[in-house]
C-alpha cells in the first residue's frame, strides 16, 4: 500500500488551553441536545456550551488567552460517561488537534484515534506543572512528539504515554480508515474477483 496520500501524524505544535478538572464526561463537552444536529459542522461552537454559560464568561474557552489554543490539557478520565462521536468532533471543530490528561475514557480516545486527534498522558506531577505553566504563559508552545514521545513546554521535556499500537496508527496514517481502505482498493478487488461467492461488476 503507498502511503503517499495518508495522513501521518508524527507531532503536534501550537498553544495549550487548560479545563481542570476530573471525570469530565461527553454530556458537559457536547450537551445531549446538539445530538439532533444532522452534520457536525456547527458543533464546535456549542462545546462545553452549558459549562461556559454557568461560568457567565470565566470558562477556560471564553478566555481570550487561550483563543489561539490547538492542545487542551486535561484531568484524569476525561471523556467518560456516553460513547458519542460528538464529544471529539465538537472540540476538533473548536480548534483543538490533540490532548494531554492524566488519562482518557477508552471510547474517546478510541472516537479521537479515528479523527487524527492525538491522545497522550502525562503522571500527575508533570501534568499539574504543565497546567501551571500554560496557564502562566498561554501563548507559548506546547509540542507534543509522538515519535519521541515526548510533550515539550517552557516547563521542560516530559515523557508522554501513548498504547504501542495507537502511536504506531497515528505514525504510519493508518488511523484514517477511509483513506486506507480507498488506497486498498485495487487489492480489494483483485481478492474479491477471486471469491467464488462474490460477483464483481465489470466496468
Amino acid at each position: 500500500m503507498s502511503n503517499e496520500t495518508l495522513i501521518q501524524i508524527e507531532t503536534v505544535e501550537g498553544p495549550g488551553c487548560v479545563v481542570r478538572g476530573d471525570d469530565v464526561d461527553t454530556d458537559r463537552i457536547i450537551p445531549a441536545r446538539f445530538m439532533k444536529e444532522v452534520t457536525f459542522d456547527d458543533m464546535g461552537r456549542h462545546a462545553f456550551e452549558d459549562a461556559r454559560k454557568a461560568a457567565k464568561g470565566q470558562h477556560p474557552l471564553d478566555d481570550a488567552r487561550f483563543s489561539d489554543a490547538e492542545i487542551l490539557i486535561v484531568g484524569r478520565n476525561f471523556g467518560c460517561g456516553s460513547s458519542r462521536e460528538h464529544a471529539p468532533q465538537a472540540l476538533m471543530r473548536f480548534g483543538f488537534k490533540a490532548f494531554i490528561g492524566g488519562s482518557f475514557a477508552e471510547i474517546f480516545f478510541g472516537n479521537c484515534t479515528a479523527l487524527g486527534l492525538p491522545c497522550v498522558t502525562l503522571g500527575e506531577a508533570d501534568l499539574a506543572k504543565l497546567m501551571d505553566t500554560v496557564e502562566l504563559d498561554p501563548a507559548q508552545a506546547i509540542r507534543i512528539d509522538l515519535q519521541t514521545r515526548e510533550i515539550l513546554s517552557r516547563a521542560g521535556s516530559m515523557a508522554a504515554g501513548m498504547p504501542d499500537g495507537t502511536r504506531q496508527q497515528l505514525l504510519e496514517g493508518s488511523w484514517d480508515a477511509t483513506r486506507v481502505l480507498l488506497e486498498a482498493g485495487d487489492s480489494i478487488e483483485q481478492t474479491a474477483r477471486v471469491l467464488p461467492y462474490i460477483e464483481v461488476a465489470s466496468t
